[in-house]
């Protein structure tokens, strides 16, 4: 088949795009870079374009089967018009773009954080409805773009699967725990709350076979799935700080010692943000409310739909680690 990635570059994207060279299909990414300065997967054909403007892209999706639009702004701080432009926008023109070429297979990546309400969330399935309360851009625009991508005004031409992967990590994470360790060698890291929650995490392994499955089941099941959301997880919540404790031990770093109670954390945030806001402070606060509740709080997730429909079953367990310790060794 010939299918398109968005974001074909980016961590998830590149992943999705060697499993799929691996099975033979016809694999093109659109992405933002110049694919003359990005890492390039042999057999994937590169296009430079932004999913904002919609008459840069249109050309990508002709006589494509299948798109992944694993595409997003993702981050806790920032300009609204960015995130709703790169998040939304960008969504309404990829489906946009299916309409036109005749595609008829989507599969979207979202995020847990749809249903984030700043409260802890303990084994809900997708009966969680989208939240509220958002204290983070990136989740408000996300929930509109899943719930306008699941609506009935694309379901007349387009068979979607959302999917909701939670914190993805691997060797090869550019992000998420890069970040946490520039903080930790910096002294900078507190375990915020009680230190005891639990939280649900998704090896990049895991994410990108619970795509292949959506693709799969889209192209051979479609009423059974389309138009659903499912989250993704490795199926065994960790405790969120203990987790981080034994990833610094790992790699031979001091264990966090310092502690910050929840409301202090958020009020402080609170201070902060609204600092930013007033003066026009470039960059991100030190902490947000939205990351105090993440840290502090509940968050995990009953998978056992996409077990069921998807055929969905993590093959990475969190504590398998070692690809991840030597690639966080290196950096």
């Amino acid at each position: 088949m010939k299918v398109l990635i968005t974001g074909g570059n980016g961590f998830l994207g590149s992943h999705i795009a060697r499993r799929l060279i691996q099975e033979g299909h016809e694999v093109r990414s659109i992405q933002r870079s110049d694919p003359a300065v990005i890492q390039q997967i042999e057999g994937v054909s590169y296009i430079q374009g932004d999913l904002s403007h919609e008459i840069e892209i249109l050309s990508a999706f002709e006589g494509v089967d299948v798109v992944f639009h694993t595409a997003a702004f993702a981050g806790v701080w920032g300009a609204w018009e960015a995130f709703y432009q790169s998040n939304v926008e960008a969504t309404l023109n990829v489906v946009h773009a299916c309409q036109l070429h005749g595609v008829r297979k989507l599969v979207y990546t979202s995020t847990p954080s749809v249903v984030f309400s700043g409260k802890a969330i303990e084994g809900a399935d997708e009966s969680l409805p989208y939240g509220s309360n958002w204290l983070c851009h990136y989740a408000h625009t996300k929930q509109l773009a899943e719930a306008w991508v699941l609506g009935d005004d694309v379901a007349a031409d387009l068979d979607v699967v959302a999917l909701r992967p939670h914190l993805i990590w691997g060797a090869g994470d550019p992000h998420l725990l890069p970040r946490l360790l520039r903080r930790a060698r910096a002294g900078g890291l507190k375990i915020v709350g009680k230190g005891t929650n639990r939280v649900d995490l998704t090896h990049v392994d895991n994410a990108a076979d619970a795509h292949l499955l959506a693709m799969k089941q889209l192209m051979e099941n479609a009423q059974q799935v389309r138009q659903k959301a499912y989250f993704i997880s490795d199926g065994e919540p960790v405790v969120l700080w203990q987790w981080i404790q034994n990833l610094l031990l790992e790699l031979g770093m001091n264990p966090i010692r310092k502690r910050v109670p929840f409301a202090v954390a958020y009020a402080a945030a609170a201070c902060m943000e609204a600092w930013y806001h007033t003066f026009h402070t470039k960059g991100e606060p030190a902490m947000t409310r939205f990351v105090a509740v993440e840290l502090s709080k509940h968050h995990y997730f009953d998978i056992s739909a996409a077990c069921r429909d998807l055929g969905y079953h993590p093959s990475v367990t969190p504590s398998q680690r070692t690809d991840l310790i030597r690639y966080l060794s290196d950096l």
